[in-house]
């Protein structure tokens, strides 16, 4: 096998550097937003998939994140994972792009964030804003049938 780089594969090498980010998250109605930051080394593996390493403070205490993100050509989908050390979950992305080539929509299932057992659909956008910002928002699917949008996390390059 010897996978060539597609336009898709080109439009995820954007993210590649040295980032910083701030992020602010809503742990829910009736409780004040909390904020955190940290640094993001992402990576190129082969052109073909970034591998993007977080470390930060979360509202858990220190945390370090791994996202894989790459695209199936055969699917004609954006694919990937995401891992936390503050869980024991393994998030599986879906996704797709959209016309103007700046929003990045992954959708994934989950546990849901009330300590109940049971999943959700959770939905993940990363916009490019320009070449040196972007930013992530996440949301879930509520029991009435909305999205609601609980974290977003601005990410700057390094300069």
């Amino acid at each position: 096998m010897s996978a060539q780089p597609e336009k898709e594969h080109q439009w995820l090498q954007k993210l590649v550097g040295e980032w910083t980010y701030e992020m602010e998250a809503m742990m829910g109605p009736n409780h004040p937003s909390v904020k955190s930051t940290g640094t993001e080394t992402v990576r190129s593996l082969g052109g073909l998939w970034i591998l993007a390493e977080g470390q930060g403070e979360m509202p858990c205490g220190p945390a370090t994140t791994l996202m894989t993100l790459g695209y199936d050509p055969q699917k004609q989908r954006y694919v990937g994972t995401w891992v936390g050390s503050m869980m024991t979950y393994l998030w599986q992305y879906d996704g797709e792009l959209d016309a103007g080539e700046t929003v990045l929509t992954l959708a994934s299932d989950g546990p849901t964030m009330t300590g109940e057992e049971k999943m959700a659909k959770y939905k993940d956008t990363i916009e490019l804003k320009s070449g040196d910002h972007r930013v992530l928002t996440s949301h879930i699917l509520t029991d009435d049938g909305q999205w609601h949008h609980f974290m977003t996390t601005h990410y700057r390059r390094k300069q």
